[in-house]
Formats: structure tokens, C-alpha cells, sequence
């Protein structure tokens, strides 16, 4: 399967990709395995295009991806209600599991760029040699807080691509992890990038996951500013009445195109 098997449509500023979890995972494994052009994977939730709606750049990294992932359920919702698409949530650190375990069959090289400290990749790493008996981890690092310098990005290249991985999975929150994939797709020989957020917090242990059912019900908003009400009370109480007025205008407006039209 390609990415041109994959439905887009559009919402606010992206054209997000249509895909049952199972269907992205497929992709994913033919990107890294078809011999095609080198790609890269976003994955989104409602802050992320609001992200978009402020700064076109980010809206044209998001639109120029292999896939645009729906991370939320709102976004699952206006796909399949707007854009009358058969499409499951893609849940970030569901998708890294999936592609770790499927990747196994073919003998995917994993990369792992991102973390808060050094404790919490490590414990990602071990977590997923226990989960996956098999699974190949080409290696791993923590970067630096501060933007990288032209030197610097050179010299990462240089260490990722030494490491020969087929994915390089980048967990170091968006907008930014959007930016670098963007930026370092380029230098690097990989396959595939994927920016998938907070999935290595979450699979180091290190924040706890919503429970199953909150994330079925649209509710995992709620859990995580119980959590972490400090960082993320703006992003849902300012953000998400702002996602829905910004959906309305877009739905009577028709801009800056038709509400679940697809590409």
C-alpha cells in the first residue's frame, strides 16, 4: 500500500489523512520497504492544527507528509461525518506499537530521537525490546533543548545515518518534532521519520495513559489536563472552544476550502 491509497481531507488548514490504524501501519511498513522516495509521517491532534491555523509553515510540513495522522477523535469524527471516510483513530503511541511489532516480520531497523532526559529513553527502549522479542533498536539519543545549529544538524545526520535505521521515531513534542522531521528529512538516509509526540513518555512510564474508555469517548482531553494541568490547561480550555468556532466558520464559510472535501 502507498500513501496514494490513502485518503486526505480537509479540516481548518490540513488535509489530514482518512486511515484505519491497520491501513497506516501497512503504509507505513511499504514506505519503508518499497524502495520509494524518503518520507515522513506527522501525527495530529486539535492543538496541532490550530498550531497550523497560526503559522502556515507548519500547515505546509503537514500537507506535504507521507501522512497526516488523525491523533484525536475529534478529527476521527469530522472524517468520518464530513468527509464519509471508514477511518479509525491513529493514536500516536498505538501507531508506534503497531509498526514495531509489525516491523519485526521484515526486520525494520528502529531509531529513537527525543525524550526529556536520558532516564526516560532508556526505559523506552528496554520497554520495547520486552514488548517486542526481535524487534531491531539501531541505537537512540536525547537532543539538546535548544534549536540546532547548522553543525549540529550535520553531525546528527552523520550519527542517525551511521546507525543504518529504517524508521527514526521522533518524540519531542510538536510543533517542533514537525519542524525537525521537515528540516532533517533531507540528510537523512531513513526510509521513514515519524513524529509521534508524547508516545515516548507514555511508553517510558513516565505520564500515564487515559483509561481505555475516556479515549473512546472523546474524554482522554479531560484525563490528561487532570494529570498535567499546569502545561496543557490553555491548550483545552482556550483551545478546544477555539477548534470548534474555527470548524463552524470553516463549515459556513467554505474557507480556506469546503469542510471534508478530499484530495
Amino acid at each position: 500500500m502507498s500513501d496514494a491509497n490513502l485518503p486526505r481531507f480537509s479540516l481548518l488548514d490540513v488535509f489530514l489523512t482518512g486511515a484505519r490504524l491497520e491501513d497506516a501501519t501497512r503504509a507505513a511498513i511499504g514506505f519503508c520497504r518499497d524502495g520509494g522516495p524518503r518520507r515522513y509521517v506527522c501525527v495530529f491532534a486539535v492543538d496541532s492544527l490550530l498550531k497550523c491555523h497560526d503559522d502556515p509553515r507548519l500547515a505546509a510540513i503537514a500537507n506535504s507528509s507521507a501522512m497526516t495522522l488523525c491523533d484525536g477523535m475529534p478529527l476521527v469524527m469530522a472524517g468520518r461525518f464530513l468527509a464519509r471516510l471508514d477511518m479509525t483513530r491513529c493514536y500516536g503511541p498505538d501507531f508506534m506499537l503497531a509498526v514495531a511489532d509489525a516491523g519485526r516480520a521484515v526486520g525494520l531497523r528502529h531509531y529513537f530521537y527525543g525524550g526529556c532526559d536520558e532516564e526516560t529513553l532508556s526505559l523506552l527502549r528496554a520497554s520495547f525490546k520486552r514488548r517486542f522479542p526481535g524487534i531491531i533498536d539501531a541505537g537512540g539519543e536525547v537532543p539538546p533543548f535548544h534549536p540546532l545549529s547548522q553543525e549540529e544538524r550535520a553531525e546528527t545526520a552523520k550519527r542517525i545515518n551511521a546507525a543504518a535505521p529504517d524508521v527514526v521515531w521522533v518524540g519531542i513534542g510538536t510543533p517542533k518534532q514537525d519542524f525537525w522531521v521537515s528540516e532533517m528529512r533531507p540528510l537523512l538516509d531513513a526510509p521513514l521519520l515519524a513524529a509521534v509526540g508524547a508516545a515516548f513518555n507514555f511508553h517510558a512510564g513516565k505520564v500515564p495513559q487515559a483509561p481505555l474508555w475516556m479515549r473512546r469517548c472523546c474524554l482522554e482531553w479531560l484525563y490528561r489536563l487532570c494529570v498535567e494541568p499546569r502545561r496543557l490547561w490553555r491548550r483545552y480550555v482556550i483551545g478546544n472552544p477555539r477548534f470548534l468556532f474555527l470548524v463552524l466558520k470553516q463549515l459556513v464559510t467554505r474557507r480556506p476550502r469546503a469542510l471534508g472535501s478530499r484530495l
